[in-house]
């Protein structure tokens, strides 16, 4: 049986937050003091008596377990302990075919290096668009072997009908969520006195969880699961611990007045992007921020996940890859590439995107990089 224990670490920001509050973002409002067995104690004649201990011996971010075996030595998970312990709602999954492939396609070539084994799973059907109406319940929070966040399954109050949503960080049972992508109700615009007011509709929108279309969010929220066009899901922003920050939204001036065509978004990359003013997200952080923390222990657990070993180019021979060969070990004054010569640095474009600078390889020339025969 596995005995978690304590694991000593010097405390992070993220860690504080995973103990003071439910959400990564709430830790920044919050004035962090240590608790009363670590202040210092002031003696009689005005000195500091010395504590009876610090803060790193009190934290404890990841669960570490007794080395009983040398698997269990260096395996590090995140403390998770509202997750449901029973098998998902089946009527939701999925088989998954074409597990056993090892990145195979029906050539039986390899066309994805590096993949093979893995347990058994089952694919649940992730409601990204979200577009019913109404108030849902929360039931449960459940891991998913598919993805590194984890899964709400949410009843909708009115018919009872069960979805899968990705969790918000801080989500858990018995909280209501909302979707308002096919408009705002009626009893919410009489609740403002029959009119629309912006502030206060984003007071009583912009909950976690909540599903809406990205105009309505206030500048500088964070958000998840966001979508690029006005139909459709989300598709940025969906693993664990991603969200993007509103930057700003593009108004044109129609004849009736200013109307929203288009919001601007960073990603956590820094990469700035322009979605449609309709486009689908849902209020606060993907769940599972502490996901990056883990450690696996043992090579064995990666091969659970499908993972087999990778091996590096410079320990190949030269038949096997650009980088391979040579006595010793050489670098071959090369520059990095791939093992098909695709070079891996130097700002190398990637993307085929038409426009007056750019254009497709199959859209070149024929005889460009040819001399003409005289």
């Amino acid at each position: 049986m596995l005995q978690p224990r304590i694991c000593r670490f010097q405390p992070s920001r993220l860690g504080r937050a995973l103990l003071s509050a439910r959400t990564y973002a709430q830790v920044q409002a919050i004035d962090i003091k240590p608790p009363p067995s670590l202040q210092p104690t002031i003696a009689a004649d005005g000195g500091i008596l010395k504590s009876e201990g610090t803060r790193k011996e009190k934290f404890i971010p990841l669960r570490t377990y007794k080395p009983r075996t040398p698997g269990l030595r260096h395996l590090k998970r995140p403390v998770n302990d509202h997750l449901w312990k029973g098998r998902p709602h089946l009527k939701l999954t999925i088989a998954r075919k074409g597990q056993h492939l090892g990145g195979r396609n029906n050539t039986g070539r390899v066309t994805v290096r590096h993949r093979g084994g893995g347990h058994k799973r089952r694919i649940r059907i992730v409601d990204y668009k979200r577009y019913l109406p109404g108030k849902h319940i929360v039931d449960r929070i459940e891991y998913d072997p598919n993805r590194s966040s984890h899964l709400a399954l949410i009843t909708r109050v009115e018919t009872g009908e069960k979805s899968y949503i990705i969790a918000a960080d801080g989500m858990r049972a018995g909280d209501e969520v909302e979707s308002y992508r096919t408009g705002i109700p009626k009893d919410l615009v009489a609740s403002m006195g029959g009119m629309i007011d912006p502030g206060m509709l984003a007071a009583k929108t912009a909950a976690r969880g909540n599903c809406l279309p990205i105009h309505m969010v206030p500048l500088g929220s964070q958000v998840f699961n966001v979508g690029s066009k006005s139909q459709g899901g989300g598709v940025f922003c969906r693993s664990a611990g991603t969200y993007a920050i509103i930057v700003n939204k593009e108004e044109v001036d129609k004849a009736k007045g200013m109307e929203i065509k288009h919001v601007i978004i960073r990603l956590q990359s820094g990469e700035i992007r322009k979605v449609s003013a309709d486009a689908c997200c849902t209020i606060g952080v993907a769940s599972n921020p502490q996901s990056h923390f883990a450690q696996l222990g043992k090579a064995g657990r990666s091969r659970w996940l499908g993972k087999r070993p990778e091996v590096r180019g410079l320990a190949m021979n030269a038949a096997d890859h650009p980088h391979g060969g040579g006595r010793g070990k050489s670098k071959g004054n090369v520059h990095p590439v791939s093992p098909w010569g695709t070079p891996a640095k130097g700002g190398y474009k990637t993307r085929y995107k038409r426009n007056k600078h750019t254009f497709l390889v199959q859209d070149r020339p024929r005889n460009q990089g040819k001399r003409r025969s005289k």
